[in-house]
């Protein structure tokens, strides 16, 4: 027995042996080449996706003469959570996505994270605007178009809470247009296929946004990249992995790559680097050895879509419909049954159905997760844990759904929906946040974080949702932390060029809503809706029939003067 007991003990010291080890490696750097650039190029970018993309792009306009290196592990640029297929594509406004609006004990619906994503999402526009005028990106069709945004919900808690909801928002001039109805009539007029074959007894309610669009970021990202590559400044290396990133005494970056065809390796001098690469960002940033990376670690989660591309569904389907998050069920778990251009079609996607994975990329290592555990992560790794048992709980049961349980999902939202109809596609991985607190101690994030050095030579961008839809913005915010400097001394005047709006919210002016609106409608072909700037632009919204698209009228249009209210 005392033999056994000995051994025991010594399989228990040896694990723990090997858990520190784990945790603490590597214990040394290992030997990289040395820098083959003796003058530093001004930035390198990490990742091909739109976050990178978007930003070499404002650099380029606001600093020409600086030398701007991308490196990408995969062949082409946007593949990862950039491509139309891989993201949720909804051009973010917060128009429906009801996670965004929680209800609060007094029974008030908080609306400031919604207008603060729907302000966002007014930012991108006017960049994109501004890069169709500047021929950048091309013919706005094949990268933005026109879908109404729409939340749809049932049961009477839940009826009650939709109207709340559209009652306070309307009240922002951002929002101004948003419809409300439980006409069942009304509500299949908007979304046929939500309505035909749904029981007649049910109640149900939606609201309906005609300003709402569908977005494919992965076309934005493959243009502005063609953009870039006109100039001699800028050089994108496809099948290039980044392998170290070391800090110099100067703070300036010596960031080592691995040619994945060749198998060599090299190093370039930088004296800025931004990581832009999606869910591999918290390991490149933990390469990089900065402080701020030991407060962070991530939990990847996958997506999966059920994808209808037959001209029967995709033709009477045109809006982007969002639903509510089962009880106890994640933000991210929010069902919507969504209109989207793909490679140049019509599709229909209803999901998400999470799939667990250890990768932090689609095209990633099942060893993503555990190579990024530490001594400084695990602690708030298993505290999250412990708190958030419902996400494990929902995500082990997503894990065990089989077709037979989609399509009962997906019938709650289109009834008459055939199994044959659909097929299972694999979207891209997003990697959420965990963070270290100072006072509420390990937390779980959904969204974006930018995280920068003390130095200001190095940024990442970690998270998700909403991501995309709202990148200019995000490299706008980037920027005044990395480059303080250079934005006083004539990067701010010019971005007003680009972002007209800059320094100002849509949402305190009406008329300033109606001057942005008008522009970039105007640009990117979009359905426009004057907002009333007197007393009363903070009634209820009445209906609205979104403006013609293609050729835009000279005179101001204003689409309310013909509606009435439901």
């Amino acid at each position: 027995m005392k033999k056994f007991g000995k051994a025991l003990l010594a399989l228990l010291v040896l694990l723990l042996l090997a858990a520190a080890l784990f945790l603490y490696w590597p214990l040394t750097q290992r030997s990289v080449p040395a820098a083959s650039n003796d003058k530093p190029v001004d930035v390198v970018l990490v990742g091909a996706g739109i976050m990178s993309i978007t930003l070499a792009t404002y650099l380029q306009e606001l600093q020409p003469d600086w030398n701007i290196q991308v490196y990408e592990r995969l062949d082409g640029v946007a593949g990862e959570s950039s491509d139309g297929w891989n993201n949720a594509g909804t051009g973010h406004s917060a128009f429906a996505e009801l996670n965004y609006t929680p209800e609060l004990p007094d029974g008030s619906i908080e609306t400031k994270r919604a207008v603060g994503i729907a302000e966002s999402f007014e930012v991108s526009r006017q960049f994109w605007s501004h890069q169709v005028k500047q021929g950048r990106l091309s013919q706005p069709s094949d990268f933005i178009n026109p879908t109404p945004h729409m939340s749809f919900v049932w049961g009477d808690d839940n009826i009650a809470y939709l109207h709340k909801r559209q009652q306070a928002l309307v009240k922002n001039p951002l929002f101004y247009g948003m419809q409300y109805s439980e006409d069942p009539a009304q509500i299949k007029q908007w979304a046929p296929l939500l309505m035909e074959g749904r029981d007649p007894k049910q109640k149900v309610a939606a609201t309906w946004m005609p300003l709402g669009t569908d977005v494919n970021f992965g076309v934005i990202t493959r243009q502005l990249t063609a953009g870039l590559q006109r100039s001699p400044n800028f050089s994108l290396h496809l099948n290039h992995e980044v392998s170290a990133l070391r800090q110099n005494a100067d703070k300036s970056w010596n960031v080592t790559v691995k040619d994945l065809k060749a198998g060599t390796e090299s190093t370039t001098h930088a004296r800025f680097v931004f990581i832009g690469a999606g869910g591999a960002a918290l390991k490149l940033l933990q390469m990089s050895g900065i402080p701020e990376s030991k407060d962070y670690a991530g939990f990847p989660v996958g997506g999966q879509f059920l994808a209808f591309q037959g001209q029967d569904v995709t033709s009477r389907h045109g809006v982007k419909a969002y639903g509510m998050a089962e009880t106890g069920s994640p933000p991210m778990s929010v069902p919507h049954l969504d209109a989207r251009k793909l490679d140049g079609k019509p599709v229909v996607l209803f999901g998400p159905f999470a799939l667990y994975s250890t990768k932090f990329l689609k095209h990633g290592s099942w060893w993503d997760l555990y190579s990024s555990v530490t001594h400084n992560n695990v602690g708030p790794m298993l505290e999250v844990g412990k708190d958030n048992l419902d996400l494990v709980q929902y995500l082990m049961g997503q894990a065990r759904l089989n077709d037979a349980d989609r399509q009962a999902e997906l019938v709650k939202y289109f009834p008459n929906a055939k199994p044959g109809d659909w097929k299972l596609v694999t979207a891209g991985q997003r990697v959420q946040i965990i963070k270290r607190d100072p006072l509420k101690g390990a937390v779980l994030q959904f969204g974006t974080e930018i995280v920068t050095d003390k130095d200001r030579t190095l940024a990442a961008l970690l998270g998700a949702s909403p991501g995309a839809s709202t990148s200019p913005p995000i490299m706008l915010d980037l920027m005044a932390k990395a480059f303080p400097d250079q934005m006083k001394a004539g990067w701010e005047a010019r971005l007003r060029e680009i972002v007209p709006s800059y320094g100002r919210k849509l949402n305190d002016s009406a008329a300033l809503t109606n001057e942005i609106r008008t522009l970039t409608s105007q640009t990117l072909h979009l359905p426009y809706l004057e907002v009333p700037v007197d007393a009363n632009a903070a009634a209820p919204a009445p209906a609205v029939v979104p403006a013609a698209v293609p050729a835009p009228a000279k005179e101001k249009r204003n689409a309310n003067e013909e509606l009435q209210a439901l």
